[in-house]
């Protein structure tokens, strides 16, 4: 095989680089403010979906680096990442989101079920299409996929160790996996934008999500103030300080339990990421039931949604959209199977008559995961941010298994 040499980046100083993507961020929501024109092109494309299509642009042509950028991993997806879930979990109205009741997890066991069906209708369809694409190790190829797409980076990894996956069949479906992905991101966050029409076309039944945006706002008005230098500092300890606690933790929590629990690797508690994630999501969750909780009037959610754009950013600057069409039956494939997870989760969602934002994040917290599924959410409502999370670090639990069940049952259709 020729070896491709890539050529190098113009920029390749991380702290070049931040500053351009928050020059970036900084044009995006200046010009999103402006009236005129400006106005009318944000009304047909969000904000959001700049903020991490820009950043793809500018690894696509060589401007900067995307992959060996350390912007994403570790400072965004370790340090960015956790401290907005802390602030997002801290605000949220536990209750109110319980009473958003059985539908909204009924939806997200349906996004698990959709993938597993859509893997096997996929498989069978693309080897009537194009049999040669999907001989040899294609199904281990799509096992891997099947642990991102249910669970998170670490279930993806997990099947690549479990299938023995080929290096260069899990780099190709680590392009489908970043290419399809982020394509049904956009589409959704455009969605997000016509929710209410939507909704009130099919009739959904949108009283207990109103009910919960209503009350998250009333909460806000009542504590709403000017935050001070105190209020700020305290936020930005809560969050840092947890993270910097869910570190200490992480490492020798998934360690212990990876060498003395049979069954941890299963449910991926042998990764530190999960646990980092998890802590973070349950310290903000306690905190929102005590007076911490009042920050929130200070800003604290504000400043977790500022995170998370930066986190966007910089899951952006990784997407290289030339390496997309280098193996398009592949793509192809991708965009089959999740054209069957659409199909059956949309169907599941108008017989259950729910909300386009159950759908929307039951799909984006198994497609995305806990890094994308709050910035969905925060698309529809910045209240509903933590509910994305909430459902996104369930993928964590249950990718592994699902995915292996998935793996066995493709190489079965395989016949290997």
């Amino acid at each position: 095989m020729t070896q491709v040499e890539v050529p190098q980046a113009i920029i390749h100083n991380d702290i070049v680089i931040f500053g351009l993507i928050a020059a970036t961020l900084g044009a995006v929501f200046w010009s999103a403010s402006r009236p005129g024109g400006w106005q009318k092109f944000y009304g047909v494309v969000p904000p959001l979906l700049l903020c991490y299509l820009l950043p793809g642009i500018y690894n696509s042509i060589g401007l900067i680096d995307g992959a060996h950028s350390k912007l994403y991993n570790p400072v965004a997806s370790r340090v960015l990442l956790p401290a907005a879930l802390v602030l997002l979990t801290m605000a949220v109205d536990l209750k109110a989101i319980l009473k958003l009741g059985p539908k909204l997890l009924a939806m997200y066991a349906a996004t698990s079920v959709s993938i597993i069906l859509g893997a096997a209708l996929a498989f069978i369809s693309m080897r009537a299409i194009a049999p040669q694409t999907m001989a040899g190790d294609t199904w281990a190829g799509m096992a891997t996929l099947a642990g991102s797409w249910i669970g998170g980076g670490a279930n993806m990894m997990a099947m690549k160790e479990i299938f023995d996956v080929d290096a260069t069949t899990f780099g190709r479906f680590a392009v489908v996996d970043v290419g399809v992905g982020y394509a049904w991101m956009a589409a959704l966050l455009m969605l997000a934008q016509r929710a209410a029409k939507i909704d009130a076309r099919s009739r959904a039944d949108t009283v207990a999500l109103d009910d919960l945006k209503q009350r998250v706002e009333a909460y806000r008005t009542q504590h709403e103030r000017i935050p001070t230098l105190t209020d700020l500092m305290v936020i930005m300890g809560i969050a840092f300080g947890t993270v910097g606690l869910a570190h200490a933790l992480a490492e020798p929590l998934s360690a212990w339990f990876g060498a003395h629990v049979s069954w941890a690797a299963q449910v991926s508690l042998d990764a530190p990421f999960v646990w980092i994630v998890g802590l973070c999501t349950l310290v903000g969750l306690g905190l929102s039931f005590t007076r911490a909780r009042a920050l929130e009037g200070a800003g604290a959610s504000t400043i977790g949604t500022l995170l998370l754009y930066y986190l966007i950013a910089s899951i952006g600057m990784q997407m290289e959209i030339g390496a997309l069409f280098e193996k398009p039956l592949l793509l192809l494939l991708g965009v089959v199977w999740l054209g069957f997870h659409i199909v059956l989760l949309w169907l599941v969602g108008r017989w259950l008559n729910v909300p386009l934002f159950y759908f929307a994040i039951g799909s984006q917290s198994h497609i995305g995961g806990p890094a994308s599924a709050p910035v969905v959410a925060t698309a529809f409502h910045p209240s509903l941010a933590p509910v994305g999370a909430l459902l996104g670090t369930l993928g964590y639990a249950t990718g592994t298994v699902l995915a292996y069940f998935t793996g066995l049952m493709l190489r079965a259709l395989a016949g290997m």
